[in-house]
């Protein structure tokens, strides 16, 4: 076995997708079980099929419960699904954990979870030694008629790719929270702190997004970039779905808080975590009648690109030219933090 050391981040695709198809089962009522671009395992229960999701919150310390809710939501919305249940794994720092801090943590988990008629069921909480900063592993699960589940493994070529808010909306905020000190010597705290609301201005949420847009036209697929970016997100959508893609870095929407905040840090903001937009496969005929149904809505939606053959691989355009599109294994924003 290689001893070759893995940098922070995702892991390395071919692995993960090795891993997934050695490791795991898809036994026991598993519908969809896990792999590559697939974030959310839906179990087959009497009825409507269950969605289960976890995911960890280790960048931020900030609003920690906030993105813990909305992350983990968001891969279940994603899939076409209710969120429904939750539950937290909470990981404290031992030197820094007070009786303010945890009740702070359950408050913001409880609020969020209010807001999208969500049940906060259980979980852990610990103080844990080694961390120096609070930890949220968070468990999703949720509710979807069988008729009703769409997956990042649905595209076909011939769709047409919409991205909707902008990209980088995560990765602005954390950067703008973590790194506060440091850019108060060059930017204004007006600036800052409109970067800190990108979490609720347009938002981390893609849930009214992703339930709204069923019904504007056929949707083949769903997927929310994360870490690696909208260029990571896109691979995953692509490898799920045994397809090609041909995006338009142009029309690729980025909010000016992110282009300040990477242009300054010397980072891609197509690499960067990208929580808050929503990649969808649409059948092309339905594409118009989407992106227009999502702005009367009040949620921006751009046309990036096509679906094509897989053997034509994964690219971009960029100033007329066509080229591969990168994949970002090791986050950018982990550059900065």
């Amino acid at each position: 076995m290689r001893q070759t050391r893995l940098l922070p981040g995702k892991l390395p695709l071919p692995l993960l997708e090795r891993l997934l198809n050695k490791y795991t089962s898809k036994k026991g009522g598993v519908i969809i079980g896990p792999g590559i671009g697939i974030d959310a395992t839906v179990i087959k229960t009497t009825g409507d099929y269950l969605i289960a999701k976890t995911d960890p919150i280790t960048f931020v310390a900030e609003d920690i419960g906030l993105y813990a809710i909305i992350i983990n939501a968001n891969d279940i919305a994603a899939m076409g699904g209710r969120p429904r249940w939750f539950l937290a794994n909470i990981l404290l720092p031992e030197k820094k954990t007070t009786y303010a801090l945890v009740e702070n943590v359950f408050s913001q988990l409880s609020k969020a979870c209010k807001e999208l008629s969500i049940s906060f069921c259980g979980g852990h909480t610990e103080v844990t030694l080694g961390i120096n900063r609070p930890i949220i592993i968070g468990q999703m699960l949720g509710e979807i008629n069988k008729d009703d589940l769409i997956t990042a493994g649905g595209a076909k070529a011939g769709d047409n790719i919409i991205l909707t808010k902008g990209i980088a909306i995560e990765a602005t905020s954390i950067i703008a929270r973590e790194k506060e000190k440091m850019l108060l010597k060059r930017f204004s705290k007006r600036f800052i702190k409109r970067c800190k609301e990108t979490i609720k201005n347009p938002g981390l949420s893609i849930y009214k997004e992703a339930i709204i847009v069923r019904k504007l036209g056929k949707v083949h697929a769903m997927h929310d970039p994360t870490e690696g970016g909208i260029a990571t997100g896109l691979h995953e959508l692509a490898i799920a779905s045994g397809v090609g893609l041909l995006i338009n870095k142009e029309s690729i929407p980025v909010l000016q808080e992110c282009k300040i905040l990477c242009d300054y840090f010397g980072i891609d903001p197509l690499g960067v975590i990208a929580s808050g937009a929503l990649i969808i496969a649409v059948d092309q005929k339905d594409t118009e009648n989407v992106i227009k149904g999502l702005r009367i809505k009040g949620i921006d939606a751009s046309h990036i690109g096509n679906v094509t053959h897989k053997r034509k691989g994964i690219k971009i355009i960029e100033k007329g030219k066509i080229k591969r599109l990168s994949l970002f294994e090791r986050d950018e924003i982990t550059k900065v933090l």
